[in-house]
């Protein structure tokens, strides 16, 4: 799945939200069309830390439906918030989660893309047996394809391992894996890395594939990405503290 194209441009400075969200699914529609691929096939998630809540729901009445977060003391009262206004989009955990978070997080999330360890997914088994969830949580496992020290996620060796604990975990949906690749100005380079996640998910079964953020969407769907994580170019620069 290779094309040539021009880096990918950020939106213009005085593009609105929903703007934004209609030339990114333009985009999203271009890459998926360069390599004969159903746009239905992927899901634009808007990366929303430390946007606010007026944000989000500009986003949701452009027909934005999913959003992620990274901070586990963030979720929590942006949903409720959020909640507050007459909306209820779909929250995904798109951050590293500490275990002490987990109880906070889970009443308000699908999805959970940063699956990294065996303690994690029994303590997330664990709260969702007591609190008698219906429906399991989609688990994308994290892996760190290009063995980054600064990355979190898991080695490629250690899939096997951690996707039979999740596979044993009622209250757990093994759904697909995700990858953040390393900072490239070439974007052709970060290629390997998203074949590589898609080779591993072949391999073991795996339809999802959360890879691709606001400077790579374009390749990572043209490798075989699900769901892109879109921030920066969706909501624009992220307000100073």
């Amino acid at each position: 799945m290779t094309s040539t194209h021009p880096t990918s441009p950020q939106p213009p400075r005085l593009a609105s939200i929903a703007e934004r969200v209609t030339a990114i699914r333009a985009e999203i529609a271009a890459a998926c069309e360069r390599v004969g691929r159903d746009p239905a096939e992927v899901t634009l998630l808007g990366a929303s830390k430390q946007q606010p809540v007026e944000s989000i729901a500009e986003a949701c009445a452009a027909g934005l439906e999913d959003f992620g977060e990274n901070w586990g003391q963030e979720l929590p009262p942006k949903a409720e918030s959020v909640a507050a206004l007459g909306l209820q989009p779909r929250w995904h955990f798109i951050g590293h989660l500490q275990r002490n978070k987990v109880r906070e997080v889970l009443p308000h999330i699908v999805a959970l893309h940063s699956l990294d360890s065996e303690r994690l997914a029994l303590e997330l088994e664990r709260q969702l047996a007591a609190r008698g969830a219906t429906a399991p949580l989609r688990c994308y496992i994290e892996v760190n394809v290009a063995g980054e020290a600064s990355k979190d996620g898991i080695a490629p060796a250690e899939l096997s391992a951690l996707l039979a604990v999740v596979r044993d975990c009622p209250h757990l949906e093994a759904t697909g894996l995700m990858t953040v690749p390393p900072h490239e100005s070439n974007l052709d380079a970060l290629r390997p890395h998203f074949r590589a996640l898609r080779a591993l998910a072949t391999d073991h079964g795996l339809a999802g594939l959360s890879m691709g953020m606001s400077d790579d969407y374009r390749v990572a769907i043209e490798e075989g990405s699900t769901i892109v994580r879109v921030g920066t170019a969706l909501f624009g620069p992220r307000p100073q503290a």
